[in-house]
Formats: C-alpha cells, structure tokens, sequence
C-alpha cells in the first residue's frame, strides 16, 4: 500500500510539473530591439516585399557579415548598420517570390547569389553584384516561385531546380553553367503513365537524397492533388505496389492522388458528386513546400508537405483546414516508434480558412518546419495556417501546451497571419523558442509584428514591425537568425512587405542553438532540415578580414559554413556477411568535415549501442572485437567542429559464426 501511495504521488508530481512547464511562459528569453530598418529602400520609399526570407554571408571576406535580399531588386546590406553595399534590378524588373540562395555554385571557393523571378527569369549574381557566367536564364515567360539548390551529385558544385507556374513542363534542373540538365524539362503530357501536375504558386520544390543512393531526388507539390517525385536524370520516382501498377510497374507519385484517408488513396479517387455523402476531403498542394527530415532518428529522411484539404463535391471547391502529412520515399504514409501517420491528424476547431482573398490579405503559405521543440529526440511540425494560427503538431498526431497559437486576436476586427517560423533555443536550456513574423489585413492601417514564442506556445514577447504609409503592414517571409555584426549575440533580420530589410538585435543570446534559422531550413532552400542536437556555439565571422583597400570587393570567402552534408557509407555494403571480429567500416569523405561520429548498435537499428566513436578524423574505422553469429547496424555522421550533420541512413552487417 505504501508503495502505491508513493507512486501515485510521484506520477503526480509529474504531472503537475508537466502543467507547469506548459501554462507558464519562460522569461529568460529577452525580447527583441530593433537595430536597424529600410534597409534596401529608396530615399524616400521601398519596393514590396513578397515570401523571400533574408541570407547572411561575408560575401566580400571583410570579416564583416552581408544581409542578402530581394524585392523586386538583388539587394546586399551591410550587417552592422543596413547600408547599402550593392543594389541591382532583378533581370526582368519583376518580383523575387522564393528566398534567396547563397551558396559556391561552382566549386571555387568564392560565394553566388541564386534568385528566382516573374517572367520566368533564373539569376545568379556573383558576391560582387556582376552576373554569374551563363546567367541569366529564362526558358519560359512564367513566374518562377519555386527554387532549391542542392549538390545532386556529389560532385562538388551545385545544381538548381525551379519551378514555374504554367501547368506543363514547369519544372527545371540546371547545371551550374546555365545548362538544362538531360531529362529536364518536367512533366508533360499527363497521362496514365506519368500522371499529372499543374503550376507550382510557392516554395513548391525541394532536393535530398531520399533512398541512400548518393543522388538527390525532387518533390514537387503542385496546384493539383497530386506530387510528383523525379531523379536528377528526370526519371519518375515510383510508388509503392499497394497503389497499383500500370504496364506491370509501380505507379510513378505523379499517377497516386493524395486525400485525407489513406482508404481513398488506395481506391483511388474521391467523392466528388455534389449532394452526395460522405464528404472525403482530398488536399490541393498549389502553396505547399516540401521539407526533408529525420523525424524519429532513425537515420532516414521523411518527406513533410502540408495540404490544403478541400471538399470537391461543392463548385468552386470549398477548402476546409491545412493537414500535414508524414511519408517515405515509396509514397507510403509513414509510421515508427510507436507513432502512426496512416490516418492523419483530427483537425483543430475553427480551422476553415478566415481568408483565402488576398484582395484581403496576402495569402499564408503552410510551409513545414520540422524541429525538436521539446528536446525529446522527436520532431514536430510547425506550420502556419489560413485559420489565422500557427500550429505545433507532434508526431503522436496532438498539438501540446498551448498550441496552436492564435496569430488573429480576438480583440481586433481584422485579420493577421503568420510567416514560416524560424527556431532556436535563444537561452539554451533545452527548449526552443519560435521566432515568427506577422502581416495585417489591407485596409487595417496596422503594423504586423514578430513575436518570439516558448516551446509549449506561449507568448514570449510580441514588438510591432515599423510601419509604413500602406493601409497594412508586416512580414510575410521567414525571419533569418544570425550574427549579422560580429558582436556576442545573435541578430534576427526579416524582409517586410513594404519596410524593406529590418533587423533586431537579440540580447543575452551569444549561446543560441538554431534549429531552424531561416526560411526552407537552410540558404541553399532546399527544404532539408538541419541536423538536430548540435551544440550550441557563440557565433564566429563568417570570413577573415583582408586590409587589402580595393574599389572592387574581392571575393575568397569560404564554402564551409554551417554543418557538413552526412557522408555516405561504402563498405560492408548493407546486408553484407563478415568473418572477422574487428570489422573495417569505411564512408565517403564529406566536405568541409573535421571530424566523424560513428554508432554501431547490436540486433536492431535502436538495440544497443556496442561501439561508439566521437572524434575520428579519417574516414574509416575498424570496430572493436564483436561478437560473432550477431547482426550489427552501423551509422555515420560528419561534424565540422560542434556542428554535425543528420546521421547517415542506417546499414547492417552479420559476423559469421
């Protein structure tokens, strides 16, 4: 009896502290001082600002950070005061939708700027404000709203795949030259072979290395309910058999329509016939961006998209609420440890669109963030909403705490929307904190503004934006966390819609660790998150100051910025039998890697781990002495000093008896 009294009394104070954690805000977080604002503007105006989110590098290698942007102009600011350092009009003179990219296009140890434009225009800018050799490029007249930039090969320079909003052979993929890669352009016709796709109207593309084979594949959600998936020689990604076959093959993703019940998916089509039950949501993907993430640790990459469900028995369609979904590279939905994304989430009360007008209010873009909140080695999704929320979804399918968090307050007879959040634990005590802009609604007369939010949802700290002389105002891209001054603490710049570039410093943050510190994850926007559990660091220059005084800024900054990209692994190839004891491990050299970590674990890919290095420099290792007549599984993760890419998907070998 007095052990049940003592338990019970122990799982209630669990209980009560859980209570605690989520119903009191965390004050330790200090709120935001504006630092600077126009950055980027005219004298006495500035240009409108649409979804792209700010980048940060020492382009000219002065020691001194740059803030890149574009409105409708490739703006570059200097970090500590927002002066100009170098304008240029976007090719075309039309908008830049996607977020900027920077990154060594060509491998040459200097950094480019990669924008994407209306008129279908492709620029690549060198760190000077030159235009890159070969650049730019317009293969068709169509906004391009879609950009991701990724090494499709491993070979060293990089590869750029937009996307249009024309409805056939919208997607393409460039060599670092200008080039259009074999097999691009994607995708037309549609047909029962290749399925079908229409426009992409957001960040609706994204690049990763999803089945281990050393090579990128695409997603590409479209304004359809369907999403394509290619390799980077334009081949089809195809499904899982369960979908059927056509021509005695998998149905490529393309041919697979997506819908709120997976009983659907595999019948194949909705009920689409007005007056008639049941009502079976399916999602349009026109705003949706892809993002790549190791939800549950296993080493594998799981494909995050956000859909717009819609009952399609109604003309037009009535839209309904946004859903996540959860899925592996075969287009299955997926399911581990526990948790299973088969059915997906029960959507929130209240979460019908408040607007879908952007005669109203320009439109939220539900693009996925997938971050570790909580710190307990799962990640949730976040991802604002047309309900005028920002939701937090675990993966047991629940929003924690108080979560979602009301974006549009009940006192004001408008509406506000929010961006795609950035997140970083700012006082690193293990829970992250949520860093999102917000914009109001036309004819409000009202600033937007940019709160900081604690892991559980509670309101942190909430500072209007600057306002213009617009009858709205805010920010509709992601806030970019970075140190943008060289000081100890860490800076949050944003885009505005009409305010141009503004920054905030971030006080008592020296210690910061980002999650998620910019808009798609990363600047080369290809929606792969960044590792998960990296130490925190105080933030360093970028580059190294020269005092070489020239009217030209010479560029020679450095390409290792950030975590490395995780190794591949060579030998024992997965599934190999061993005979020796001491076995050889060997993986590819990642570049810009300091050192490795390896994990080998017995029985199962969570059994126990038997042999665990930390600082290898080269890249193979011989194990300790193993048991014989076992199965072992083996992992692989490049770190460049405390920063640490995803651990490499997982690989078995067995040691004869």
């Amino acid at each position: 009896m007095r052990k049940t009294i003592i338990s019970f009394l122990a799982f209630a104070a669990i209980i009560l502290t859980a209570q605690s954690l989520f119903a009191q805000p965390h004050l330790a977080v200090s709120a935001p001082v504006l630092k600077w604002q126009k950055g980027g503007c005219m004298n006495t105006w500035c240009r409108t600002g649409w979804y792209a989110s700010p980048a940060v590098a020492d382009l000219d290698n002065d020691g001194k950070p740059e803030v890149i942007w574009t409105d409708y102009r490739i703006v570059v600011v200097n970090g500590e005061d927002g002066t100009d350092q170098w304008v240029v009009n976007n090719p075309g003179n039309g908008r830049g939708w996607p977020s900027v990219v920077v990154g060594d296009v060509n491998n040459d140890g200097s950094l480019e700027i990669v924008t994407a434009h209306s008129g279908g225009y492709l620029s690549v800018m060198q760190a000077n404000g030159t235009a890159f050799p070969g650049f730019p490029k317009q293969a068709q007249t169509n906004e391009l709203r879609s950009l991701a930039v990724d090494d499709v090969e491993q070979d060293g320079d990089l590869e750029i795949l937009v996307c249009a909003t024309r409805s056939n052979d919208q997607w393409f993929l460039y060599d670092h030259n200008g080039n259009v890669r074999a097999g691009w352009p994607q995708h037309s016709p549609d047909s029962d072979s290749n399925g079908y796709a229409a426009g992409c109207y957001n960040e609706n593309v994204g690049l990763a290395d999803l089945d281990g084979d050393g090579r990128d594949e695409m997603i590409g959600p479209n304004d359809t309910h369907y999403v394509v998936g290619f390799n980077d020689d334009g081949t089809p990604l195809r499904a899982n058999s369960l979908y059927g076959q056509i021509g005695g093959q998998n149905k490529v993703w393309a041919r697979v329509g997506f819908h709120y019940s997976h009983a659907v998916d595999l019948r194949g089509y909705a009920n689409c016939s007005a007056g008639v039950e049941p009502l079976e949501p399916r999602p349009n993907f026109a705003d949706s961006a892809p993002t790549f993430a190791d939800v549950n640790g296993d080493g594998d990459l799981e494909i995050i998209i956000v859909g717009n469900q819609y009952d399609c028995r109604t003309s037009p369609y009535t839209s309904l609420f946004h859903s996540p979904y959860i899925l592996n590279v075969d287009r299955t939905r997926w399911s581990g440890n526990g948790f299973d994304w088969t059915n997906l989430p029960t959507p929130e009360a209240n979460a019908a669109p408040l607007s879908e007008d952007y005669d109203t209010i320009e439109t939220v873009m539900p693009n996925p963030v997938v971050v570790d909140l909580d710190n307990d080695g799962y990640r949730e999704i976040l991802y604002s909403s047309y309900d005028g929320r920002l939701h937090a979804v675990w993966l047991d399918k629940t929003e924690h705490g108080n979560w979602p968090y009301k974006v549009k307050k009940n006192a004001e007879n408008f509406i506000r929307f929010s961006s795609e959040p950035a997140v970083a634990d700012i006082d690193n005590d293990g829970q992250a904190e949520v860093i999102v802009t917000t914009w109001t609604q036309k004819g409000s007369n009202t600033a937007g503004q940019l709160l900081i939010l604690s892991s559980s949802g509670n309101l942190l700290h909430a500072v209007n934006l600057p306002r213009s002389a617009e009858d709205w105002d805010g920010a509709m891209a992601a806030p970019t966390i970075a140190n943008i001054d060289n000081d100890a603490d860490y800076e949050i710049v944003i885009g505005t819609a009409n305010m141009g570039l503004v920054a905030y410093d971030l006080p008592n943050s020296s210690n910061t660790r980002v999650l998620w510190g910019t808009g798609r994850g990363n600047f080369l926007r290809n929606g792969q998150a960044p590792a998960s559990g990296a130490p925190s660091q105080t933030p360093t220059p970028v580059g190294t100051a020269t005092n070489t005084p020239t009217a030209t800024p010479t560029v020679t900054a450095t390409p290792c910025a950030g975590a490395p990209k995780a190794p591949k692994l060579k030998s024992p190839k997965n599934g190999a039998t061993v005979t020796t004891k001491n076995v050889p491990l060997d993986w590819k050299n990642a570049a810009c890697a300091t050192r490795y970590e390896v994990n080998v674990m017995r029985g199962s890919v969570s059994g126990k781990i038997v042999d665990a290095q930390t600082s290898l420099t080269a890249s193979a290792y011989t194990t300790k002495a193993l048991k014989r007549n076992r199965t072992y599984y083996w992992r692989v993760r490049a770190c460049r000093d405390t920063e640490c890419s995803a651990w490499t998907t997982t690989s078995s070998f067995f040691i004869t008896p």
